[in-house]
């Protein structure tokens, strides 16, 4: 997990003196640090998928020793989850050509409105810009990604619909707040569930706590990790809290499937 935040992240711009707004969360707990959501896929094969690419990408790779990846998906086109395309760049040295990008076809076509520059020919070997290849999928089919098979389901975000993703026993669920019948039953029988729950109470376009202890009843996924928390998640009384087999996930926790 490269980071586990909101759009604003952990703390938010602002608080006292401009150093933060913290909210519930305690700031002398790291794990309450959160950089925006975003995950790093490893296949037993050594190949790397990145699912988002928020603006926080450089420190993150930076923070995990990442230097490359194979491939790129996006979840959705939401700021948190694709400005952080300049910094593909330098991953585009690293490889030495233009990384695969997957996404919805309305995804693919916001990304590549905002960095048009983005998805013309590669310019090797300074790439002095990034370089993405568009790969359009769509929601309820499986596709190769990392050379895995990655199931795609839909999600909604109540402004726009997102991707979840499956790989074997494990799925990832980020910027959701309400799942329809045909996703739920592609999360039965998981053994990690990485869900995107913003805060305690309602919130008119991310799942709260209560939504997804309801998924996770009815689901009975043997891990629940949670992701893309705000500053209402204070990670010490998340772990208080929280039912067993679940957690609040937090920057640079890795999780073996």
């Amino acid at each position: 997990m490269l980071g586990c935040g909101g759009s604003g992240g952990v703390p938010l711009i602002g608080g006292e003196n401009g150093q933060g707004a913290w909210g519930a969360c305690d700031p002398a707990e790291p794990r309450n640090r959160r950089s925006r959501s975003s995950l790093l896929v490893e296949a037993p094969s050594g190949k790397r998928l990145l699912v988002d690419a928020g603006p926080d990408l450089r420190t993150q790779f930076l923070a995990q020793g990442i230097a490359w990846i194979d491939e790129l998906v996006f979840t959705h086109a939401h700021a948190d989850h694709v400005l952080g395309v300049d910094e593909l760049r330098a991953v585009n040295r690293a490889i030495g050509t233009a990384i695969p990008a997957y996404g919805t076809a309305a995804t693919l076509a916001d990304v590549s409105r905002r960095f048009d520059y983005a998805f013309r020919p590669p310019a090797p070997p300074g790439f002095f810009r990034p370089a993405l290849e568009a790969r359009e999928v769509y929601a309820e089919t499986e596709v190769t990604l990392a050379g895995l098979p990655v199931r795609l389901f839909r999600q909604d975000h109540q402004v726009m619909e997102t991707l979840g993703l499956r790989i074997g026993g494990f799925a990832y669920s980020t910027d959701v707040v309400r799942l329809p019948e045909s996703s739920l039953d592609q999360l039965t029988e998981l053994d990690c569930w990485v869900v995107g729950c913003f805060q305690r109470g309602p919130h008119w376009v991310h799942a709260d706590l209560p939504t997804v202890l309801g998924w996770v009843e009815r689901l009975r996924p043997r891990r629940t990790i949670l992701t893309h928390m705000g500053p209402d998640m204070d990670w010490a009384w998340l772990q208080e809290n929280l039912p067993p087999g679940i957690e609040a996930g937090f920057d640079g926790l890795r999780i073996t499937v």
